[in-house]
């Protein structure tokens, strides 16, 4: 038991010793992010690339929800009913893939 207390006691030292105010509060290192040398080129082609098949996913998602509205309108409305529903769905997704990159920034800052 007098292990825990004394290892409390270390730490609220550290404590009042790292937030002393002549010294000011001690703040971990927060560097910016850097790529590593010569995967500058490789990641924009990568994202590049993701962000060309999202758009293509996209088009294609608007698409099926489409012909599944068509397909449906005459005795099989429960198909119409399921492309219109899917329609926020591929609005959502491509929303979340264009704010991707903010996010991720605001995230990591």
């Amino acid at each position: 038991m007098s292990e825990e207390i004394e290892m409390v006691l270390k730490l609220i030292v550290a404590t009042q010793l790292a937030l002393e105010p002549t010294l000011g509060p001690v703040l971990a290192p927060n560097p910016a992010p850097v790529a590593p040398p010569g995967m500058d080129a490789m990641a924009n082609t990568f994202l590049g690339w993701g962000k060309w098949l999202l758009l293509v996913a996209g088009v294609v998602g608007f698409f099926i929800c489409a012909g599944m509205m068509i397909v449906g309108r005459r005795n099989r409305s429960q198909t119409a009913v399921d492309g219109a529903a899917g329609v926020p769905w591929v609005l959502a997704g491509l929303a979340l893939a264009s704010l991707a990159a903010g996010l991720a920034g605001v995230a990591l800052s």
